[in-house]
């Protein structure tokens, strides 16, 4: 039986982690600057933060564009965006190199188009997001054109990856991706070499893009029980 009263304790732990984290990214956030906001808890607890700066803001997420513009934040189209000063995420993992994965959301591709803008790209994580390199615990999702979905799923298949298509409880039959692609949730055992495996997908044809994040992070903030750190590119952690 589960204890309440622990899961409470743990539950309010992480919240305290992530709105700790969130503030500390809010002081990166100047007037002035047009700011990348992508999904989750910490996000909204980021934009509480920021909501009586002078900035815009441009979000591959619905939802935190609607939590942008009930706080009174200026929501811009990135479609007619070409530069981001400074854009903040989550993400399911990240390593000690910054590769990271974002599977959770379905939105990588549209997040990396944000990220290719953005002067910093910066992910924000509660030390169980971080390992020393990529656990691959969450599934590696491809996005792929629907008539290319039989060869890709062939090719995938002779690079071992174990795929799921991606449903939901609430919706008959798969989940596609907002441009109407379809997903699908790889599982990889025993990655040697991410870089090559991302290089690998991203070639055949017919694949959009993948959740693997690499050469693309500039930063991340980490929180823990000890404190909140940074660590950018090619550097070492410190202390916030």
């Amino acid at each position: 039986m589960i204890d309440e009263n622990n899961l409470h304790g743990i539950l309010k732990k992480v919240m305290i982690m992530k709105k700790k984290c969130a503030l500390y990214a809010s002081k990166l956030v100047k007037d002035g600057m047009v700011v990348g906001l992508g999904g989750g808890s910490t996000i909204s607890y980021l934009i509480d933060y920021v909501k009586d700066k002078d900035i815009k803001v441009v979000s591959p997420s619905s939802k935190t564009v609607l939590l942008a513009q009930k706080m009174g934040l200026t929501v811009l189209n990135t479609q007619y965006v070409d530069h981001v000063d400074i854009a903040f995420d989550g993400c399911d993992e990240v390593d000690s190199h910054l590769n990271a994965l974002k599977s959770g959301g379905g939105i990588h591709t549209q997040e990396k188009i944000i990220a290719s803008m953005a002067g910093e790209y910066i992910v924000l994580v509660d030390e169980s997001k971080f390992h020393e390199t990529l656990a691959f615990k969450v599934p590696v999702v491809v996005e792929v054109l629907p008539k290319a979905y039989s060869i890709v799923k062939k090719k995938i298949e002779k690079l071992n990856g174990n795929i799921e298509l991606r449903t939901a409880s609430n919706k008959d039959g798969f989940l596609m991706s907002d441009e109407g692609n379809i997903l699908l949730d790889v599982y990889f055992d025993g990655v040697q070499d991410i870089r090559l495996l991302n290089q690998t997908l991203l070639m055949m044809p017919g694949v959009v893009d993948t959740s693997l994040f690499v050469d693309i992070l500039t930063g991340m903030i980490l929180v823990n029980d000890k404190g909140v750190f940074k660590k950018e590119r090619n550097g070492e952690f410190y202390a916030l």
